[in-house]
């Protein structure tokens, strides 16, 4: 019988998520295990979802529908990326370093995986659809948020399963990026690679246990910029981001009507929408009234809540169906993301090498988020800058990795993955060279 949602439906998927969440916060308090290995709540959440759900056990009220709510939380997510970014000051060389390195290494990624695909796991298993390979690449290097995405788009283009597919990928990712991340630096502790962690430890408990103790360790959580007796400042920063959302849905739509080829996801036009709100809002001096900190705690919540429905939503049928194929294309894409991590963060950072290499292994096989939880533990003060310097960066990136998700479904689906994969790893190369050319690529 087919489920009728109703927004009653919603309110029990929320609360049971929620519940979720709480629970395994608290586990991460108590649990020495789960502080070891600095496993997020979200991700536990989101595995118990999973196993009590509806694709295991069957013992949670949690609907069929928490795979539709992957396409509207990350339309928020990106609907706010243009009004938390900051301009920062940072020595250009340092800036053209970290893009060059994360730049080049997003690029090749997505070449790897999509050339794995279409020349090698296609033919091995002829089962598996031209965009098989891309799942490896959404899912590692934009982590939950754009394997919604990328799923989202070829659910539009019929394939249903490759949202599954990546949202496996993107959690293998995170489990990787902490089960070998944590080996790492340990193994750079003990051979002298860090600058500022000599012991590991050593580490504080609020990195172990995520409570924030003592009080003043609590930094704020964003500033008031309304009288909440006309407006609280909460909801006017929620209401700027939730417009940006809805004006991303409408300019897809508007674009769907006319060319509706082109098919353009709404998480895009929701970007496109808030660098443009951006524009405005800096020219007429309104910014001022948003909150970037509150704007960006408001996106952790939502990606958060994005993980855990995006891992409890998981078909594992669909996973069995491809369980060879997507093993040998997850293994070679960690081992590939190693390699390049490592070998070419020596090479381009000049300061700070491990530091910066770990912060972009766990961006590349997780989220930002883990980058950073993995940044902290080796730099807990921040000392390298290496958040100064990526931030900067990221500008010149964003636009880049916000095409790659946008015109990779379409093009893999219409049969151009070999030119699309191929042109990605030219551009790669390309962007190592300018490395070379200008000076950014040396040994310590």
């Amino acid at each position: 019988m087919m489920e009728t949602f109703t927004p009653w439906t919603l309110f029990v998927d929320v609360g049971v998520i929620s519940c979720l969440l709480l629970v395994c916060k608290f586990l991460r308090v108590k649990l020495k295990l789960m502080q070891k290995f600095f496993i997020p709540p979200s991700l536990a959440a989101g595995f118990l979802g999973l196993a009590l759900g509806p694709g295991g056990m069957d013992v949670l009220p949690l609907s069929q529908n928490m795979g539709t709510y992957a396409g509207i939380l990350i339309a928020f997510i990106f609907g706010s990326l243009a009004l938390t970014s900051q301009r920062s000051e940072e020595q250009g060389a340092s800036i053209g370093r970290m893009w060059a390195y994360s730049q080049a290494g997003l690029l090749l990624q997505w070449a790897v995986g999509g050339l794995l695909g279409v020349l090698l796991l296609q033919y091995i298993w002829p089962g598996v659809g031209a965009g098989f390979g891309i799942t490896m690449p959404s899912g590692y290097c934009g982590g939950h948020g754009t394997a919604a995405a990328v799923g989202e788009a070829f659910r539009k283009l019929g394939d249903e399963e490759i949202l599954t597919l990546a949202m496996t990928a993107a959690t293998v990712g995170i489990v990787a990026s902490v089960f070998m991340g944590l080996p790492l630096i340990k193994w750079a502790t003990k051979n002298g690679q860090t600058a500022y962690l000599t012991d590991y430890d050593e580490l504080p408990v609020e990195l172990r246990t995520g409570l924030l103790v003592p009080e003043e360790k609590r930094p704020r959580l964003g500033t008031d910029t309304c009288s909440s007796i006309s407006i609280d400042s909460l909801t006017f920063n929620l209401t700027v981001v939730a417009a940006i959302a809805l004006g991303g849905y409408g300019l897809s739509r508007l674009v769907g009507m006319w060319v509706p080829e082109l098919n353009l996801p709404v998480f895009s036009c929701a970007f496109v929408v808030g660098v443009a709100l951006r524009k405005i809002l800096d020219h007429t001096g309104a910014m001022q009234y948003t909150c970037p900190q509150t704007i960006s705690h408001m996106s952790g919540m939502m990606t958060d809540f994005l993980v855990v429905f995006g891992i409890a939503g998981i078909k594992l049928s669909v996973v069995l169906a491809y369980w060879q194929p997507l093993v040998v294309l997850l293994l070679v894409g960690l081992l590939f993301t190693l390699a390049y991590v490592l070998i070419f963060g020596k090479l381009m950072q000049t300061e700070c090498w491990f530091e910066k290499s770990i912060f972009t292994w766990g961006w590349f096989t997780g989220t930002m988020a883990m980058g950073i939880a993995l940044l902290r533990v080796v730099d807990p003060d921040m000392r390298s800058r290496c958040l100064d310097s990526y931030a900067l960066a990221y500008l010149f990136i964003a636009p880049v990795e916000i095409a790659l998700v946008t015109f990779a479904p379409v093009v893999f689906f219409n049969g151009g993955g070999l030119w699309f994969a191929s042109a990605c790893f030219v551009a790669g190369v390309a962007v190592l060279g300018v490395a070379k050319y200008r000076g950014w690529m040396k040994r310590n």
